[in-house]
């Protein structure tokens, strides 16, 4: 524990708890065989799960307004990311033009679901989880009711 916060293990993988957050099973999305990803909204309506970028625990927030999954730098020095590597680019967020760099994930895991070479933007921007966004969503066909969220490979 630290803070706010606790890591806890869950078949293997390091899962962050925070205190205040909502009720959250720790297991993430419910594994469904690797062609389906189960969530349940938390009590603010927001799809949060736990998942991998590169083999490397994180946490992700649903954004089927982000046209890509999007990391703030932290995160991404965190995680040994070679975003630079990428092609610098201008994002237009709520909060205006930014600066980024456009790169691609090798593998990016939700449950039992992998998904390989998914286009990523890095912002400079402090970001408290990582959105994922259309470049993964993309390859689902997505099926909500109520607070459940079902995402099946297309």
């Amino acid at each position: 524990t630290s803070g706010d916060q606790a890591m806890v293990l869950v078949d293997g993988r390091r899962v962050t708890l925070r205190v205040g957050e909502a009720p959250a099973s720790v297991g993430g999305a419910a594994p469904s065989g690797g062609d389906r990803i189960a969530l349940t909204a938390d009590g603010r309506g927001h799809f949060i799960t736990q998942g991998s970028i590169n083999q490397r625990p994180v946490q992700f927030m649903v954004d089927t307004g982000a046209s890509v999954v999007a990391i703030g730098q932290a995160e991404a020095d965190r995680l040994g990311l070679n975003y630079k590597a990428g092609r610098p680019v201008t994002m237009n967020t709520a909060n205006g033009a930014t600066p980024g760099w456009l790169f691609k994930i090798a593998t990016l895991r939700v449950g039992d679901v992998t998904a390989y070479e998914v286009d990523a933007v890095v912002t400079p921007a402090a970001m408290p989880t990582i959105l994922l966004g259309n470049s993964f969503l993309n390859r689902f066909n997505m099926r909500r009711e109520g607070d459940q969220m079902m995402l099946m490979k297309r």
